[in-house]
């Protein structure tokens, strides 16, 4: 049975926690804020968390012996055992990264090194460049095959490409759901195809994580990574998750300071997981900052922030699909999708939408959203982009449509 969406009133609560959202942009209103695809905004209590570690706990954490250093230590695997309830692993299999993109090149570098010629890596059309080009070049380096995925026409997986996972399939990595389409991949059959081959799976959540619930054991898969800031908390920090069995037998990814067991001045002992390969200062603050935002998520409830964002979904789809010349770029329906919609204007460059919709303090994303080869799919060298999040309103989106509709007529179509 699907949650109950947010009320309006629930809404406009969780929206006052957002200072932000009151910002007036160049024309005068309040920013209705369609950007969170790339970047989430904060709320209160993630900032002043933040203040709060800086003004009363800093530190560097682990050997030290004083008050500061060790409720630093405390707070950062405290927050290591917060993300790892939210995802369903064990604290011991989450390793800190600066971002999800380090994080997925470390699954590339250090599993990786075991790859060889004869040896294949399946990817999807579908990836963000961050899990396509570590496995691009992963291939170069060991001589590996790379063979990916293919997409149906409204960019969803097709599953009758699964194919490409042969018996000589290592390595099996793939967004949770586009950045562009939101379409949300199909997990179970894609793991049971890389395992069938004994195959690993990497999973990317960085555009499902903040949007519904995601637990590593449930979906069966070998690696996940996880983003920070896309999930209401700071930059600088994002997270790998692994099974622990594939991380005791990985070698560290960057080596120096804080991964040592013993050194002389012939070899090294590492440190086992997680902090083999948690090399130099950790991000503390942020690490801190993120774990509030966990608690935040986990107050609203994932399910309801997922009820939500669909029937907001259902809506900005129904408003795109009544503009004359603007092209969904992505499933139709709501199933199986998340509020990332990505579109065209006919005739007008997505810079120029950009400019347009800000003109009227609407702020959506304009490029190719790190996703090149999914836009060649669709014809398309860039796209406008519009994603919702558990602060978006009707009200944000009828002002979308209203400035969508003007961008045409700006420009004479």
């Amino acid at each position: 049975m699907r949650a109950e969406p947010l009320s309006a009133t629930e809404v406009a609560q969780i929206r006052a926690d957002f200072p932000i959202l009151a910002r007036k942009g160049r024309g005068g209103e309040p920013i209705a804020y369609f950007d969170s695809a790339a970047t989430a905004q904060k709320p209160l209590q993630v900032i002043e968390g933040i203040s709060e570690f800086y003004l009363n706990h800093n530190a560097a954490v682990n050997r030290g012996t004083h008050v500061l250093g060790d409720e630093a230590t405390e707070t950062f695997e405290r927050s290591r055992s917060s993300l790892a309830a939210f995802i369903g692993g064990s604290p011991e299999e989450i390793i800190w990264t600066k971002n999800a993109t380090e994080a997925l090149n470390l699954v590339a570098q250090s599993y990786g090194s075991n790859l060889g010629v004869g040896d294949r890596i399946v990817i999807t059309r579908a990836e963000h460049h961050s899990n396509l080009v570590p496995w691009q070049q992963l291939a170069k380096r060991t001589g590996a095959e790379l063979a990916w995925i293919d997409l149906l026409p409204d960019g969803r997986l097709d599953l009758e490409t699964l194919g490409v996972i042969t018996a000589n399939t290592k390595v099996v990595a793939f967004t949770h759901a586009s950045n562009v389409t939101g379409a949300i991949s199909p997990v179970e059959p894609i793991v049971a195809a890389a395992h069938a081959v004994g195959a690993v799976i990497v999973l990317d959540t960085c555009q499902s994580s903040a949007h519904m619930s995601v637990n590593v054991t449930k979906l069966g898969v070998d690696f996940a990574v996880f983003s920070s800031h896309k999930m209401l908390g700071p930059t600088g920090v994002g997270a790998l998750w692994g099974r622990r069995t594939l991380l005791e037998a990985m070698p560290p990814f960057l080596t120096g300071g804080s991964v040592v067991a013993d050194v002389s001045m012939e070899a090294t002992e590492f440190l086992p997981p997680p902090n083999r390969f948690e090399a130099g200062s950790q991000p503390v603050a942020q690490i801190a900052g993120w774990a509030i935002a966990l608690d935040y998520l986990r107050g609203i409830g994932m399910d309801r922030i997922e009820a939500t964002e669909n029937k907001l979904l259902g809506d900005l789809l129904s408003h795109i699909d009544a503009l004359p010349g603007v092209r969904l770029l992505g499933p139709t329906d709501t199933e199986q999708r998340l509020g990332v919609v990505a579109f065209e204007v006919e005739g007008v460059h997505p810079h120029d939408v950009g400019q347009v919709l800000d003109s009227y303090d609407v702020a959506v994303r304009v490029g190719h959203h790190c996703a090149i080869p999914l836009h060649r799919f669709f014809g398309v060298k860039s796209s406008s982009r519009a994603s919702l999040s558990v602060t978006s309103t009707e009200e944000d989106i009828e002002r979308l449509a209203g400035a969508l509709a003007r961008v045409r007529e700006y420009f004479g179509r």
